[in-house]
């Protein structure tokens, strides 16, 4: 069994749904052509899903379980001109992804449109890391 198996099989408490927004957005990770998801474990502070893009930043976004209270809650995060947040959503954090500013969503529960809106942020961010065949340039620096 993977980390991450172990992680998923032992979170069991969960009134708000939070794992299953948890299990949503991983289903839509996995789904993202090219991307690899790897799974750190930062116990007992948080522990993070990261969708990483074939060339370029890093990561094209970051699902952290997090802690408060002993409540747990999702915090995806992006970098900041990879996507928009036209509902406002999001809180910007100046250089908050891996030192470069970030926009973070936190997510308390498995509200379907909360989670709705995080997806398209995340097929959003990953669609601005594509390349066409024929383009040497991208939106996204390399040398990020």
């Amino acid at each position: 069994m993977s980390e991450l198996d172990a992680f998923i099989a032992d979170w069991q408490d969960d009134p708000n749904g939070v794992k299953a927004a948890f299990l949503r957005l991983k289903k839509v990770l996995e789904s993202l052509n090219e991307a690899t998801v790897s799974f750190v474990p930062r116990p007992p502070a948080s522990y993070s899903l990261r969708a990483e893009p074939p060339r370029g930043r890093p990561v094209i976004t970051m699902v952290d379980v997090a802690a408060l209270d002993g409540e747990r809650f999702l915090s995806v995060c992006f970098y900041a001109d990879t996507i928009t947040d036209p509902d406002e959503r999001g809180d910007l954090i100046p250089g908050g992804l891996l030192s470069k500013d970030g926009y973070c969503f936190d997510l308390d529960s498995g509200d379907d449109a909360d989670v709705s809106y995080v997806e398209a942020r995340i097929f959003e961010a990953a669609a601005s890391f594509s390349l066409s065949e024929d383009d040497t340039c991208a939106e996204v620096d390399v040398n990020d």
